[in-house]
């Protein structure tokens, strides 16, 4: 699992730009079992596992798609003003590197910084509120205008990748940007991973929605086949102060932004996890709402659950432990497994 999450955060997927994340997952969900995949036209990846039955089918979401940036404007001396995609803090990503993805696929580096960022030079900067206003990119280019910024194909509505700063400790922490929902993809990994190597069937077909329109609220509108009388949306468990969840085990969201989540589907995953001998945290979200929401808002009609791994300063630079990415998987397996 964190082989696979390390490889799926090197490669950039802020919402709208998803297609190499989407393919990679699909190459290697293929080597786990003889799956059906399919292509909505959104861009998100459909699985079907078929099941021994087919009369209550169950279905599992997670979402590739993660927060970033694009070019608003190219100031008069050539650097670049920024429009957020979801809710990246600008705190949490100042003095990060960046690659602007231009229209032909260059891809130019730079730095995300603060307009006069220097303290010897400005000595109210630690007072500068952040903002979309305050902070710039800086290019890695020899560009004072904005002619020669554009002569090096850079435009408007152009994508910029923030660096991921992919960190493994020997302690079992994985430190990231945009943990924020590929850990939860990596625990679908592993627990179709454990099924493959038990050679074990599900009761019922079961599909996974890799959606990629989360991170702006619409990723699990569509896409959920209308047939499936339960989802399980798998993503992070929030942290924080009066929070419950933590980094090592798996949080289980009875409510969040959107409301409660189905009471049948809370309990069965707390009793899969007591059954199991699984770590689990419940917990309330008030800040966040998944795509298990956004399935219920377009009309979506099954019951519908929340779980996924702990994930310390969310929107920020990121934290997980091996632990919870272990106890979300089996939680998953069990799950798919239950009848």
């Amino acid at each position: 699992m964190v082989d696979f999450l390390v490889q799926l955060l090197q490669i950039h997927s802020p919402t709208g730009y998803t297609d190499e994340a989407i393919q990679f997952v699909q190459d290697a969900f293929a080597t786990l079992g003889a799956f059906e995949f399919m292509r909505t036209r959104k861009g998100a990846l459909l699985i079907k596992i078929k099941g021994a039955r087919s009369d209550a089918p169950i279905a599992l979401t997670a979402h590739v798609d993660t927060l970033g940036l694009l070019v608003k404007d190219i100031k008069p001396d050539g650097r670049l003003m920024v429009s957020r995609i979801g809710g990246i803090l600008l705190t949490g990503i100042e003095n990060e590197n960046v690659t602007v993805r231009t229209f032909e696929d260059r891809r130019i580096r730079g730095t995300l910084i603060s307009v006069n960022p220097s303290s010897h030079v400005n000595p109210e900067i630690h007072r500068t509120e952040r903002t979309e206003k305050s902070m710039e990119i800086r290019l890695d280019a020899q560009v004072k205008s904005r002619a020669e910024t554009e002569a090096l194909g850079i435009r408007v509505g152009d994508f910029i990748f923030v660096d991921p700063r992919v960190e493994v400790t020997d302690t079992g922490f994985i430190k990231a940007r945009f943990l924020d929902d590929k850990a939860a993809i990596a625990c679908l990994y592993g627990a179709l991973a454990a099924l493959h190597a038990e050679a074990a069937l599900p009761p019922q077909d079961t599909y996974i929605l890799i959606a990629n329109y989360e991170e702006v609220g619409h990723g699990g509108a569509y896409g959920i086949p209308p047939e499936v009388v339960e989802l399980l949306a798998v993503d992070m468990g929030a942290l924080g102060e009066n929070q419950n969840s933590d980094e090592y085990s798996v949080s289980i969201c009875v409510k969040d932004g959107g409301g409660p989540y189905h009471f049948d589907m809370n309990n069965k995953l707390r009793r899969l996890a007591e059954q199991h001998g699984i770590a689990y945290k419940t917990d309330i979200y008030v800040f966040y709402a998944s795509d298990g929401t956004a399935f219920w808002r377009a009309g979506g009609d099954a019951k519908v659950g929340l779980a996924g791994p702990g994930i310390a300063s969310s929107h920020s630079y990121e934290r997980t432990h091996r632990d919870s990415l272990l106890h979300s998987a089996h939680l998953l397996a069990r799950y798919i497994l239950a009848d």
